[in-house]
């Protein structure tokens, strides 16, 4: 989907629907919900569903000590909104100058003037203008005085926990990453760029694309089931993420072994998504125990790769 980073860039045809403003980081099953309700909204009014969300999230320049890592990134989150659905991405840049406007500045001038909304569409913890100073209660005011529409949708549980970005990094900090799939649009991913390693997976039969500059959070350590893409070629994957203790290496990695794959990747963009985690890393007395275990790890990763791919009718392509 195409994004559009400020609201001069908006054209025309996508002004006058049904908006919501948040970070959605992840895309999970209660942005969902909302983004169902928003596309309600946009059919009533005759208009466009319109997402603005903020790039960087805003918490990067307030308190970027107490940031978390993001658990998507941009394009990543514009493309799994499309997939729900969604017309049009403002990912708007976040600065200062966005972060002053007080409630009624960003009422009038973003939702009022540039987005020129009939609908908004928030959760109950929805906040807005400089310090959060305005929440549900202000925004409905504000829209009834415009005669904008307000629907205000109660967040989804599950079990009896509210899905949250915030409880989904949860889960994915802890290698839950099956569990947080439940909880996401899709599999849990990230990218990196394809480096050199120290050979030791070819030295074994398994080569591996090492990963550097993941922008997203980690999942814990662990051997993960995975399915690797490069742009819309996909192939089975296994991927470890942390120490090789075995050969007293105790830095973090992300290894990714393509299954029946052979090209070289080196300089490229490698994203992977998660599907689930097979077992902690760990110590081996041996090479060969090591070569065995992951013999194991490798075979238990295709089959889940193959059968997800296939029910999404997406089979396994030679990359």
């Amino acid at each position: 989907m195409p994004i559009v980073r400020h609201v001069h860039d908006l054209p025309p045809i996508a002004r006058g629907g049904a908006v919501t403003i948040g970070n959605f980081d992840g895309v999970h099953q209660g942005h969902a919900r909302i983004v169902s309700r928003l596309q309600a909204q946009a059919e009533q009014v005759g208009g466009p569903a319109v997402v603005f969300t903020f790039d960087p999230h805003p918490a990067r320049l307030l308190r970027p000590e107490a940031c978390p890592p993001p658990l998507t990134w941009t394009e990543r989150k514009a493309d799994l909104l499309a997939d729900l659905g969604i017309d049009w991405v403002l990912a708007y840049p976040t600065d200062m100058g966005l972060l002053s406007l007080s409630a009624r500045e960003f009422f009038d001038r973003v939702i009022l003037e540039s987005l020129g909304a009939k609908a908004v569409v928030e959760g109950p913890n929805f906040f807005f203008g400089k310090n959060r100073g305005g929440n549900v209660e202000t925004l409905k005011q504000f829209a009834a005085e415009a005669d904008i529409a307000v629907e205000v949708v109660e967040p989804l549980e599950v079990e009896g926990s509210v899905v949250s970005s915030t409880r989904v990094r949860d889960l994915i900090s802890l290698g839950r990453v099956h569990q947080a799939h439940e909880w996401l649009t899709a599999p849990y991913r990230i990218r990196g760029l394809v480096t050199h390693g120290a050979g030791r997976g070819t030295d074994l039969g398994f080569p591996t694309a090492n990963l550097e500059g993941i922008d997203t959070l980690l999942p814990a350590h662990g051997v993960y089931a995975a399915v690797a893409w490069v742009a819309e070629r996909a192939a089975a994957a296994a991927v470890n993420l942390g120490p090789n203790p075995t050969f007293g290496d105790m830095a973090t990695k992300v290894e990714v072994h393509l299954i029946d794959c052979d090209a070289a990747l080196y300089g490229n963009i490698l994203e992977v998504d998660f599907l689930d985690r097979l077992r902690d890393t760990r110590p081996f007395a041996s090479v060969d125990e090591l070569k065995h275990q992951v013999t194991a790890d490798v075979a238990t990763a295709k089959q889940m790769a193959n059968e997800y791919l296939a029910q999404r009718g997406r089979p396994a392509r030679r990359i």
